[in-house]
């Protein structure tokens, strides 16, 4: 089966990153890898009520992160292996200006 991390910004062309021959990272490890780079980033919540739903913090993350961050591989792969086991899905399309997420 497919696995892969496709993300999209504004003037540029998608991001994919392939996980099909890359060991999965386990649930708490990731919640806990995208909870230290929200923290780091400075990232807030985009409910007015604070509440932080995991599909936001990917999609806040991702945003954040900008191409930039997408250009170090390392970075990059992490990410892609942190967003798919967060949300427990193996295809994951993050689109930065739509603000939305699609699997």
């Amino acid at each position: 089966m497919r696995s892969e991390v496709t993300v999209t910004f504004h003037n540029h062309p998608p991001l994919r990153m392939d996980l099909n021959e890359v060991q999965p990272m386990p649930h708490d490890v990731a919640r806990s890898w995208l909870d230290q780079q929200f923290t780091q980033m400075g990232c807030e919540p985009l409910r007015p009520t604070g509440k932080l739903l995991t599909a936001d913090k990917v999609l806040v993350v991702a945003q954040a992160a900008g191409p930039q961050h997408f250009a170090q591989a390392d970075w990059a792969q992490a990410f892609a292996r942190a967003a798919s086991a967060a949300l427990a899905k193996p295809v994951v399309h993050i689109d930065v200006p739509a603000m939305s997420i699609s699997y």
